[in-house]
This record gives C-alpha cells, structure tokens and sequence, in this order.
C-alpha cells in the first residue's frame, strides 16, 4: 500500500505539478451572477482564431447540480464563501477510523494527495436541461446498468464487505460461499473494478493506464490540456489523473468521419471553425471505453471559444440515444497558465499500475499482465 502511493504522489508531482507548481495563482474571478463576456478574438499568424496554450479549470464545479439549487444556475459570493469552507473542513479533515479495518485502507487518500480548489460560480457544469442534472436513462440503460450492479455483487458476497454490511454492498447479501458467478464474464467489456483478479480485464481502465477519455471534465488530482495549432491541424493534449495523459487530433479538412467499423479510443474528431469557435463533431468510440454508461453509440459536439487573454470557455452536447433520453450539454471555464513559468513540461507517465498488477498480494497467485493464474488459487482468491 505505502509504494502504492508513493507511486501516485511521484505520478502526481509529474503529472500535475510540473504543468501546475510553477503556475502563478492568480485568478481572474469570474462574476458569480453570469459567464464571461466575449472578447475580439486573438489570431494566429494564418488568420484563424488562436485557442493555444496551456488551459485548466481552477474552481471546482460538480457535474450536477443538487436539488437544493433548483433552478439556480449560479452561486451568490455568500453561498461560494460557505461552501468553501464546508469543502475545506471535510477535504483537510484525518479520514481515518479503526486501524487496520477495511474502512481505514479505503480511506487512506488525505488531503495530501487532493487538490482544494475553490468552489465554482456555476452550481453544475450541466446547462441543458435547465435543472441541471442529468437526463433519465433510458429502460435500456437502467436494464444493463441493473445487471452489471447484480454481477459486482455477486462477486462480493462472500467478502468482510457485505458481511459488515458496507456501502459498497449496498442491494447485496451476504453469503460466506462463494458465488458460482466468479466463471461468468461480465454482462459487457469490464471498465471498473470488481472482486476478482483473473486478467487485466478484471481491473479498471485506469489501473491498466488507460485512460477513460471523452467527455473530460477533470478530477481532484487536477486537469491541464494544452493546445497546438498548425494551418490545418490543430492536437489537444490532456493531462489527467495520476499521470494518464493522452493526445488527441482534430482533423480539420471537412473529411468525413471514419467508416462506421473503424473505432478509436477518443473518438473520430473532425473540426471545423464557426466565426471564433471551434466545432469539433466526435463520434466512432471504442466499446470498451465507458463515460456514464454510453460506448460506442456515444456522440459528442464540442464548441471551444476564446473569450479573452486568458479565458476559454469550453461547451460540449452529449448524446446516446440508447443511454440518455434526451441530449444535454455541459460548460466549462477554463484559466491560461504561463507559457514561460511552464516551459519545462514533463510528459506524464502511468507507471504504478503495472508495477503493482505484478506485485499485489491479491494476485499472488499469478501475473495479472499476463492474464495467468494457477487453479490452486482461485477457491484463496473467491473466499476473500
């Protein structure tokens, strides 16, 4: 567990605070009552409008809006000012309970490994629908979502977990034998963890270093993406997590999108400028890529506008029509970094995951990399 996070606070450090150490802290506070006002675009020494630069978010903004704000699309100061502090009082607090239990492994991310960012103007990063929260699945998606729900659990069973009936268990039962379901695949390709370690299948995308991809919003270890023009070209890199960084280009020649049997990890990206705005169409993914339930029928338009020196407002519409059932779209303010402050840049590199699939105890018994695993572990294996 110790080289575990030492891994990640190294990834961290490399990852995040190469990009964001030497960043000045300075912020240009955005009104809490409306969005930034546009501003004359910026060109490029071709003439299209320039978006390059280092970019993050620097006030944290939940994804959807509690019920408590109805239709209250941004914070009044007083309410960001008492947020901050509630937030400041449970991120910094000693989340350990009983040594050694279950509970005080689970818990040992502190506010040493997160970052505190103050609370943003918006109440959700969700514009549309109006109430700010997600559309409702469709019968479909609440079908799968139901039985991938019932497969974790039944994996579970016979763990310390439900037997102390823990969150993690919560819809479960427990039953110290263990369930005949462990020689079932998953209802779909595996993108999250479960209690089994028979191949790299059984463990979450990230703990395989890669990446979950688009829509990227960001996440408590911070998220940079700097962007690069070119005439006719234009590559997003992002910076993400504990050192899962990851490229992607927009191909900007009005082609049309890749044959519906080619698919790629981040999607078929094709751009193209309207006015000062980038529009970038993003379709083809991956089933094996997963953002809130939607895969390969997921469909992304993207809009990214300079709205002044230092600020790029980012929008995206969201659509699955065998997930969601309706499209919903999403915003986001983004602050310039220092070219200068940052101009030695480290590429970020996933590198604990692999070291640790080899070494964990919980797959001693074989090497998960190679997807191997000797038959005298498997009853040690399902009992825990």
């Amino acid at each position: 567990m110790r080289d575990r996070f030492s891994g990640s606070m190294i990834t961290v450090v490399i990852a995040a605070g190469a990009v964001s150490a030497l960043i000045s802290m300075s912020i240009t506070r955005t009104s809490a009552q409306a969005p930034a006002a546009s501003a004359p675009a910026m060109k490029t020494p071709w003439g299209e409008p320039d978006l390059q630069g280092i970019w993050t978010d620097e006030t944290d903004t939940p994804l959807q809006r509690s019920p408590k704000y109805a239709s209250q699309e941004f914070f009044t100061e007083a309410q960001r000012e008492e947020l901050d502090k509630e937030r400041s009082a449970l991120l910094r607090r000693d989340r350990r309970v009983e040594r050694g239990t279950e509970l005080d492994v689970a818990g040992a991310y502190n506010a040493v490994f997160t970052s505190m960012k103050r609370t943003g103007a918006r109440t959700s990063l969700i514009v549309d629908p109006p109430n700010g929260r997600l559309p409702s699945l469709t019968p479909e998606a609440q079908k799968l979502a139901a039985a991938e729900r019932e497969f974790r659990l039944a994996l579970l069973q016979a763990t310390e977990t439900c037997k102390t009936k823990s969150v993690a268990c919560s819809g479960g039962k427990y039953d110290p034998t263990p369930s005949p379901r462990f020689a079932e695949l998953p209802p779909r390709y595996n993108t999250a963890r479960m209690n089994r370690h028979y191949g790299p299948e059984d463990h979450s995308l990230p703990d395989r270093c890669l990446t979950l991809g688009l829509p990227e919003f960001g996440a408590a270890t911070g998220s940079f993406r700097r962007i690069v023009q070119t005439p006719g070209g234009i590559s997003i890199f992002y910076d993400v997590g504990q050192g899962q960084g990851w490229q992607r280009n927009i191909v900007m020649d009005a082609s049309p999108h890749l044959p519906a049997s080619i698919r790629q990890w981040y999607g078929d990206s094709r751009g193209h400028w309207e006015g000062n705005t980038l529009v970038i169409d993003v379709t083809n993914f991956s089933p094996k890529t997963d953002y809130q339930g939607a895969r390969e029928n997921l469909h992304l338009v993207e809009r990214w506008t300079r709205t002044g020196p230092t600020t790029l407002e980012y929008a995206v519409t969201i659509e699955d029509p065998t997930v969601w059932t309706r499209p919903w779209t999403a915003k986001q303010e983004f602050s310039r970094q220092s070219d200068q402050e940052n101009r030695l840049y480290y590429e970020p590199r996933c590198i604990e995951a692999p070291r640790i699939l080899w070494a964990s105890k919980t797959i001693r018994c074989g090497n998960i990399l190679q997807g191997k695993r000797r038959p005298s572990c498997v009853s040690a294996s399902q009992a825990r």
